[in-house]
């Protein structure tokens, strides 16, 4: 398998199992509903476990642009390589999104809720202040990076046998640092199913609030290449 196709199933699988844990919480009728944030947040380390273990050997399974940008900064991953890595895991995370809005399709049309529908997809403040929700997810990237950059081995990703571990960091960094933005910590990951919603045909699915997307992608962006910058300048060994 290519790298790019792996960039693209690895990243479906991450937003497949982790916008679906949401949507079975959240929409009506659902098994899960009103299953809590625990749930959540378990299912979305399981998804970066299953997205991270099967990608692993064959793209390092960055999943995420805000890895690929940092390692970049690095200096262990080629920049000429970085646009078609986007590229792949944007397409990777519409592919998850629609498959997730085909799973509960009949959910969506029972669920009345606009913000439930939309916080499926993507993220959502808890209290609206730009400033406090970049530096959120600014501080939670920041965090998730430098974690990576400690427990993966593999010098261009992070790798299949280091798939638990970051799903564990991804999880401590959902139930600690998740409450106020959602966590996106993943531009490709609120971005591409953010798209989805503006283009599936969801009945009373309200605005993708566009005015918000800027905050998922700069603050994640600028976290990753803040972490890469103070690993080179004081941790690297």
């Amino acid at each position: 398998m290519s790298p790019f196709l792996a960039e693209i199933i690895g990243t479906a699988f991450i937003i497949a199992l982790g916008d679906g844990v949401v949507a079975n919480v959240v929409l009506n009728q659902s098994k899960g509903n009103q299953g809590g944030w625990i749930v959540i947040t378990m299912g979305w380390a399981m998804a970066v476990f299953v997205g991270v273990f099967c990608a692993g050997q064959y793209s390092g399974a960055h999943l995420n642009p805000a890895v690929t940008i940092a390692l970049a900064v690095k200096g262990s991953f080629s920049w000429t390589l970085v646009p078609a890595y986007i590229a792949a895991q944007m397409l990777g995370a519409m592919l998850g999104a629609l498959l997730v809005w085909l799973c509960y399709k009949k959910h969506f049309d029972a669920t009345t809720d606009a913000a439930s529908k939309l916080g499926v997809f993507c993220t959502i403040p808890a209290i609206r202040t730009p400033g406090y929700n970049f530096l959120t997810e600014f501080i939670a990237t920041l965090v998730f990076i430098l974690a990576v950059f400690y427990i993966t081995k593999p010098a261009t990703g992070i790798g299949s046998l280091d798939a638990l571990p970051v799903a564990f960091v991804v999880l401590a960094i959902g139930l600690s640092l998740g409450g106020p933005t959602g966590y996106a910590i993943n531009p490709a990951r609120d971005l591409g199913p953010r798209i989805m919603h503006a283009i599936l045909p969801i009945s009373g699915k309200g605005s993708s609030d566009w005015a918000y997307a800027w905050i998922p992608i700069a603050g994640p962006v600028a976290g990753a290449v803040a972490a890469a910058l103070i690993y080179n300048a004081f941790l690297a060994s």
